[in-house]
């Protein structure tokens, strides 16, 4: 079934379609959350929000439209929308450990290194910055798609991914790791 198969269905009350849509997307929101909250809890009730939100809106959307940003944009606002309510106190991700004995390859050790420095350097980014990262990067939306999730014009979006990238460097140069490199700045 295709996304637009499944919004006709979901708009003619069939909630079995609706499954379809929260399978195909449910990681990539998941790992968005957990990458603009730090933390995994709030991630998955953010998730869980944005997609009783999509099921109410459904009704509204239009099934020739992408539904990828639609999504993004929906929970992009229910993580901000949480922010203004509640005070968060900055919480830092949560870092699987591994040991660093010798029955790793050093490429994995410095890969697994290289993954928590940019998500260190990615928790020291202001919430603006993290989110274009973020959506750009991990949830691999364009520029458009981006500056429709979050509702600002697409020179903002690359703005801030040109400021964020460069922040992003001057951290991880300071902390040792390998350089970020701006892939379609």
């Amino acid at each position: 079934m295709t996304d637009e198969q499944a919004v006709l269905r979901c708009q003619d009350g069939e909630r079995e379609a609706f499954r379809h849509l929260v399978e195909r997307y449910q990681d990539v929101l998941f790992g968005t959350a957990v990458l603009m909250t730090g933390n995994r809890a709030q991630a998955e009730e953010h998730v869980q929000d944005a997609f009783l939100s999509a099921w109410r809106g459904i009704q509204g959307f239009h099934s020739d439209r992408p539904v990828k940003p639609w999504l993004i944009r929906i929970l992009v606002n229910t993580v901000v929308s949480q922010r203004r309510r509640r005070v968060v106190s900055t919480v830092s991700l949560e870092y699987e450990s591994e040991s660093d004995d010798d029955s790793q390859p050093a490429e994995e050790i410095e890969a697994h290194h290289d993954r928590v420095a940019i998500r260190q350097a990615l928790d020291l980014l202001n919430p603006d910055h993290r989110q274009v990262v973020v959506l750009r990067y991990f949830a691999e939306l364009t520029v458009p798609q981006l500056a429709q999730a979050i509702g600002v014009r697409e020179g903002t979006v690359k703005s801030r991914l040109h400021r964020a990238l460069g922040h992003l460097r001057d951290q991880l140069a300071t902390g040792g790791a390998r350089e970020v490199h701006g892939h379609g700045q």
